[in-house]
């Protein structure tokens, strides 16, 4: 019940004049909002709509009160009576404005039925009238405003030049199942084509793009044409993000979206028109894609195909669908002047003449910047694009550029590449002030991804760094080419998208002419291991055979089913194991993925997830053109002594637990101080949360159960979530980035990613509503995640990750140069089974701290050096994630093993001598074992552990399938575990080196003669041993030959040799370690339990064979030598 007072000041409000009454009173507002603006009206609760309301009322008030000061003086006028038609009409005695509105509200009726069921009578009626009155003037003043704006956006799109040929295009859309639209930039194909087939009775289009960045726009320009007219019939769908719905009719979604549609419902049942756009890019998704829709159309007659280009090579792409119709638009691009500026030979000679290290000379590009000052003067707006092969050329003519606009005044110089952190990426968007133009130096980024208004000026360079594909070394190669006759002149259309326009091109027209006509297709110069699993997983046939755009090089095709076999994820008749459909299923790397499936099987799984999401996306550390030392400084207590994905791992729990936890404006500045790319741990945290649902879909990891215990919990969760959304809605209803007038300043500050000014202009708005905090907290149990982030791992754990990672990245191996100790950090070499010579990249933990790949080599822990030269307990090797080569080869992603542990369990060949003293691990890296004992022990124990990993993890993919199961015991993956921890607590001196080329050509024995395979059972756990027809030696395992080292050190055996006496038979002889092993284990009573006869059983030379002694009746394996021996002791 309302209490006395309460009532008493509801009454002196219903009491107070027009003029008296207080439309500002919070309370007062608050009711009317709660009675006109629910979920259900015109005007939603808590939407942007209701402040404008507001705005536009304190507008409405003032007008109203200053006509009615006027109105006295024409007071004659308004009480002339009406004419008398106006009587028969029964038309008002006065006009109001109210009468010409086609909307309506609540009647009077309603609102006091509304009002009477909440016992609510606060506001008079005389000012529910008002108010209704002036809400309906608002409506009707916001629907003038729609339909003015509706009717510009329609003259615009008429303007277009593809609205000439929509019947066109409609015609042959009906006749015909596929059709290629050959459309030139500006044309408008990408958001009209779509509304055209709708509006044609299509009614669910999808419409690929090749980035993610051109499907949110695009449904967004397509929303905004329409003024939201289709509602949420237009949508966008791409990883991690969708606005899609059931009701969505349109949707632009990517490539690699859509395949993985293909892969779950083959015939894509849910599309009635499907829109391929930029097909001229040939991406490997794109001619993928395009490869199993023409396998698709024959089962799906009713689909219609679009193929959309800007540049095409029609013949190719029509030809490909049997003569499929062509339908070319012309562009509406501005005329565009080029002129040819070729950089002077004896300039040209000067770049690059003292190695690869030359920066770009910047001279002919401020030769540019000086013509336009000259040519046109400041009044005249334009701004110039310069096209640069890559980061470091944009930083050489960064710095210069920022010379001359600091003298000049007249410009303002912008870096942009995907590098940049996004706030930077943006600055290009927005306007200079008056009297000054922008600079953009760019990559092929704003080639086709980015348009930014305002360019008048392009600049070519002509170069373009594209990544290609070694498949023998597994070597990516970020390479300067030059551009296709394609690609130019897509950059010089940028040049005239808003009006006339110039294009400066830094080559001879000569070399223009010499151009390639289109660009490489991305699938003739990349790994194809991924797009071979997906084939697979989509049971598409051998992929040699698939009927590709044009076919990928046989070899690439060939190195990549090999990988996926050494990997694990074919068997050898090609077809997908357990293993290998599981990884299809995750979109990620093979190795990658292979990470995640073992860390599962460890209990491991939450810090592998967290470490694979981070892997997966661009690295987060961000490399300005002048590194700050306090950003190092800030990131060094995250640095991990182990490697990379380790320090990428504290980088994502840090910022999870520390600032997630805070209020949602830090983050920015935590991840500023520290040099981090924000962005990019917002995306590890939406990757980790597929590949955990993933794991979960294939019951490789346990629900956890996210609802809290109690109700007091869940309600407040709820109201969080409730309010989250809220905020999410008001955001979407007031999104677009507006554009920032620029300062001549932040040209200077571009490089250097300092924004500490954009924090103090718009860090309030963001405090209160950061979309990215609201999107984070919606898509994640934060709760959940700060309670695996705050878990640090104990050092059985984290040496058990180490060999996941391991596992997974092998056979990526790198071996530091002998010589590392005595360089300096940067010149740091390694070297690789296929790559000599490669380097740490500089983002890498160890290019700055080497000293950690170097004090457990060499001398012992106590301090002393070995006597022997090279040997040591503690050599490392580093597995790598990827080998990236630009100006130099470099490891990326690196993490340091124990050299012999991780040879011995993940070497898919491992060759031995005679008394395994040598092993060499995948025909490159030699291990020297002095102590015959410890090897023959070690390798005995890695044998076992790898058989028993292999069991578990075969339990676990198969496991899965069945209810019941065959899933691995927690007990058997202790067991394991500590195995493996025991294993690689085991230090023994040895040497490691690398085979010379010329070891490598004489590193076997070759095949030989040999009457029977010896037998020890002990070592090789009863395996057949077959003779090696190509090695020598003996075939124990698939990845185990033994005895097949050309070596001389039988001339040298009897030196090896000590007396030793048999405990089970009193032999007492000389023997080597190998045959005391041998005989020992020969001589053994039968009743000795397996566990002894596993640890003292050892392994034969080809030299032994059976031997039963007739004076004392027992069973030996004897070399002759022994025999003769064994006969004398009966003498």
């Amino acid at each position: 019940m309302p209490s006395e007072k309460e009532s008493r000041s509801r009454r002196r409000e219903r009491d107070l004049s027009p003029s008296q009454w207080d439309w500002d009173c919070p309370t007062t507002r608050r009711h009317l909002e709660e009675l006109y603006f629910r979920e259900q009206d015109y005007i939603g609760a808590g939407s942007e709509d209701v402040r404008n309301f507001w705005a536009f009322f304190e507008r409405l008030r003032r007008f109203q009160s200053q006509r009615t000061e006027s109105e006295p003086t024409h007071s004659c006028h308004n009480q002339a009576e009406p004419p008398a038609i106006a009587h028969r009409l029964d038309l008002p005695r006065q006009y109001d404005p109210r009468y010409r509105i086609n909307l309506s509200v609540l009647s009077a009726d309603m609102e006091g039925a509304i009002r009477g069921r909440r016992g609510d009578s606060s506001v008079p009626q005389e000012r529910l009238s008002e108010f209704r009155a002036a809400l309906l003037h608002y409506l009707d003043f916001t629907q003038k405003q729609s339909f003015a704006k509706l009717a510009k956006l329609q003259r615009e799109r008429a303007a277009l030049p593809i609205s000439q040929y929509r019947d066109q295009l409609l015609r042959a859309v009906a006749q015909n199942q596929v059709v290629v639209i050959a459309g030139d930039t500006g044309c408008g194909k990408s958001t009209q084509v779509p509304q055209f087939l709708l509006a044609a009775g299509y009614s669910h289009v999808a419409c690929t793009q090749p980035r993610r960045i051109a499907c949110i726009s695009l449904a967004k320009r397509v929303g905004f044409e329409s003024l939201h007219q289709y509602g949420n019939k237009v949508g966008y769908q791409i990883r991690f993000e969708s606005t899609r719905s059931p009701a969505t009719k349109i949707v632009f979604l990517t490539e690699g979206l859509l395949l993985r549609q293909v892969q779950r419902e083959p015939t894509l049942p849910g599309y009635h028109v499907l829109i391929a756009d930029e097909v001229h890019e040939r991406h490997l998704h794109s001619d993928f894609l395009l490869g199993v829709l023409r396998r698709l159309l024959p089962a799906r007659p009713d689909l219609k195909l679009v193929l959309m280009s800007a540049t095409i090579n029609i013949r190719l792409f029509s030809g490909y669908f049997g003569g499929a119709p062509v339908l070319q638009v012309p562009g509406r691009i501005f005329p565009i002047s080029v002129i040819y500026q070729p950089i002077p030979k004896e300039e040209a000679s000067m770049v690059g003449k003292s190695g690869k290290s030359e920066r770009l000379d910047p001279l002919p590009y401020l030769r540019v910047l000086q013509a336009i000052d000259h040519k046109y003067p400041p009044e005249e707006r334009g701004d110039l694009l310069v096209f640069l092969s890559g980061v470091a050329e944009i930083g050489a003519v960064l710095e210069a550029a920022q010379a001359y606009a600091a003298h000049t005044q007249r410009w303002i110089v912008l870096p942009l590449h995907s590098t940049l952190s996004v706030a930077e990426q943006d600055k290009v968007f927005d306007v200079p002030p008056p009297g000054v133009r922008k600079c953009i130096l760019s990559t092929n980024i704003a080639e086709t991804s980015v348009t930014i208004d305002g360019v008048r000026f392009v600049l070519d360079s002509g170069k373009v760094k594209e990544m290609s594909y070694d498949p023998q070394g597994k070597l990516q190669r970020l390479q300067e080419f030059w551009i296709s006759r394609a690609s130019a002149e897509q950059r010089k259309g940028r040049a005239g998208r808003t009006g006339p326009g110039v294009c400066y091109r830094l080559y001879a027209e000569s070399d223009y002419d010499g151009f390639s006509p289109y660009p490489v297709p991305e699938i003739q110069r990349v790994a194809l291991d991924a797009l071979v699993l997906q084939l697979k997983s989509m049971g598409l046939g051998d992929p040699r055979t698939f009927p590709f755009l044009e076919p990928p090089p046989s070899s690439s095709l060939e190195m990549a089913v090999r990988y996926l076999k050494d990997q694990g994820a074919l068997d050898e008749a090609e077809d997908l194991t357990p293993i290998g459909n599981l990884l299809a299923q995750l979109p990620v790397d093979v190795v990658v993925g292979k990470m995640l499936v073992l860390g599962a099987l460890f209990g491991l799984a939450e810090p592998t997830l967290t470490v694979a999401a981070a892997l997966s996306v661009q690295s987060p550390f961000l490399r300005p053109a002048h590194p700050n030392p306090d950003c190092a400084t800030a990131r060094r207590p995250l640095e991990s002594p182990h490697g990379d994905p380790l320090t990428l791992l504290n980088v994502f729990n840090e910022w999870v637990q520390q600032v997630k936890s805070e209020r949602s404006g830090s983050s920015r500045k935590w991840c500023r101080r520290r040099g981090l790319e924000e962005h990019r741990l917002y995306e590890a945290a939406n990757l980790r949360r597929q590949f955990q649902e993933l794991l979960r879909d294939h019951q490789l990891l346990e629900e956890a159960s996210s609802q809290p215990s109690d109700s007091y919990s869940r309600q407040s969760r709820h109201r969080e979530r409730r309010e989250l959304h809220r905020l999410w809605r008001s955001h979407a209803e007031t999104e677009g980035r507006k554009r920032k007038l620029l300062r001549l300043q932040d040209g200077a500050d571009a490089s250097s990613g300092e924004e500490e000014e954009d924090t103090g202009t718009r860090g309030k708005g963001e405090r209160i509503i950061d979309i990215q905090d609201i999107k984070f907290k919606l898509r994640h149990n934060v709760d959940e995640l700060q309670a695996v982030s705050s878990s640090v791992l104990s050092s059985s754990q984290l040496a058990l990750l180490k060999l996941v990672l391991c596992r997974g990245l092998y056979p990526q191996l790198a071996v530091p140069d002998q010589l590392n100790s005595g360089r300096k950090d940067s010149d740091q070499i390694f070297h690789t089974k296929n790559k000599q010579g490669v380097v740490l990249h500089p983002t890498c933990v160890f290019a700055t701290s080497p000293e950690l790949l170097h004090t457990k080599e060499g001398p012992e822990r106590g301090g002393t050096k070995d006597p022997v030269e090279g040997l040591s307990r503690h050599h490392q090797l580093l597995a790598f994630v990827s080998l990236l080569e630009t100006n130099k080869p470099y490891l990326v992603n690196c993490v340091r093993v124990p050299a012999l542990q991780a040879l011995l369990l993940f070497s898919r060949s491992l060759d031995t001598s005679a008394d395994c003293a040598r092993l060499v691990a995948d025909g490159w890296l030699e291990i020297t074992v002095p102590d015959a004992d410890s090897a023959l022990r070690l390798l005995s124990t890695a044998l076992q552990l790898r058989s028993t990993w292999e069991k578990l993890l075969h339990q676990l993919l198969e496991g899965r399938r069945e209810e019941s199961g065959c899933r691995p015991s927690s007990r058997d993956v202790s067991v394991l575990s500590r195995g493996l921890l025991e294993f690689l607590q085991m230090e023994v001196p040895y040497r490691l080196r690398q085979l010379t080329g010329l070891e490598k050509q004489n590193l076997y024995i070759g095949p030989q003669t040999v009457a029977a395979a010896p037998r020890l059972p002990g070592l090789f756990q009863g395996t057949e041993m077959k003779p090696d027809d190509v090695k020598g030696g003996h075939r124990v395992m698939d990845f185990l030959t033994y005895n097949c080292l050309a070596t001389d050190t039988d001339l040298y055996s009897d030196c090896l040799r000590s007396f030793w006496t048999c405990p089970h038979c009193d032999l007492h002889m000389p023997f080597t370690p190998l045959e005391r092993m041998c005989h020992e284990s020969a001589c053994r009573p039968s009743e000795a339990p397996l566990e002894e006869a596993a640890e003292a059983s050892s392994k034969t030379s080809a030299l032994h064979r059976s031997y039963h002694c007739d004076v004392c009746q027992q069973d030996f394996t004897f070399t002759p030598t022994e025999i003769l021996r064994h006969k004398k002791q009966h003498r």
